[in-house]
């Protein structure tokens, strides 16, 4: 029955990347980890178009008192020869316990991105912040809370029309996640980052992820991601809906 739908979503779907949403905690996997995506989509006929995107994840747990990883991914895409897709996006963390709190840590992190049709040359932010786990349980899954700052530094493509932007943003979030069967897992996210001198500008993310095991160390991945940009560049629509369809290889 696995092997059927392998087939099945093989035929009818294509490989497409993105890194897993599910929260990072201590103690999940001691030591070094990778999880490695590649994706594709090629059409010929009507449609011609090309979709290529990769991304990694790289995790040092120490199992005891803190995690670092870091991840990077990059999207090339082309339909009828005209290019509709370019983006690369990178992001570290380090997580560390409190002895104060079995439940408290605090987190540094730090991100690159950069999004041609999003008019975004280049934006680097770093921040700091406390995570809450709010209950663990096998029952009920893990659940946290996030609550921090971020300095942002945004260059647009055409400065004339979106000068460079410096923001400090509040950076807070709800995540959960829950294994619903031995190798299962179902995530969700709400990250709401407005600047801190004016709420009514903001950013807004919701991710909803589905990870079932086909065979062994393969996945077979289904994400939604829904973000809104109150303020986004000139002529840039103020959100952006993706559904993607993945195989995951872990090891």
């Amino acid at each position: 029955m696995k092997l059927l739908l392998l087939i099945t979503i093989i035929t009818t779907q294509y490989l497409f990347a993105i890194v897993s949403i599910a929260p990072v905690e201590i103690g999940n996997k001691s030591g070094f980890s990778t999880n490695v995506e590649i994706g594709l989509e090629t059409k010929r006929g009507n449609t011609e178009k090309d979709n290529y995107k990769a991304s990694a994840r790289l995790s040092y747990d120490n199992n005891t008192s803190c995690v670092v990883w870091a991840e990077v991914s990059g999207e090339y895409g082309k339909s009828n020869d005209v290019k509709d897709t370019n983006k690369a996006f990178t992001h570290i963390r380090y997580i560390h316990s409190l002895t104060t709190d079995e439940n408290l840590r605090y987190e540094l992190f730090a991100q690159f991105e950069n999004d041609d049709f999003r008019r975004i040359n280049s934006r680097v932010l770093g921040g700091a912040g406390l995570r809450y786990r709010v209950f663990n349980s096998i029952q009920n899954g893990k659940g946290f809370f996030g609550l921090g700052l971020f300095n942002e530094d945004i260059k647009y493509t055409n400065p004339l029309i979106d000068p460079s932007e410096n923001n400090t943003r509040l950076n807070s979030y709800l995540a959960y996640s829950v294994d619903f069967s031995t190798n299962s897992t179902f995530s969700c996210s709400i990250y709401y980052q407005p600047k801190v001198n004016d709420f009514s500008d903001y950013i807004q993310t919701n991710k909803l992820e589905l990870k079932v095991n086909i065979y062994k160390e393969l996945f077979l991945k289904f994400n939604v991601i829904w973000d809104v940009d109150t303020n986004p560049p000139v002529s840039v629509k103020k959100s952006d809906f993706t559904q993607t369809t993945s195989f995951v290889l872990n090891f």
